[in-house]
């Protein structure tokens, strides 16, 4: 086990750092989304779907 873990430990700290960065970025969005920040960085005016995104505020 130990040297399985000394043979990959470059492996294994690579794959801690992007399942940590992919975690941060998912926190991230769902936290946008709950504060109702769009997906975009554009307005809705021009949006297909903008009556359906913020019915909740109104």
């Amino acid at each position: 086990m130990a040297v399985w873990l000394s043979e990959n430990i470059g492996n294994i700290v690579v794959i801690i750092i992007v399942i940590a960065v992919l975690a941060l970025a998912l926190r991230s969005i769902i936290k946008d989304r709950l504060s109702g920040k769009g997906g975009c960085g554009c307005g809705c005016s021009s949006c297909a779907m903008k009556g359906k995104c913020h019915t909740a505020k109104k």
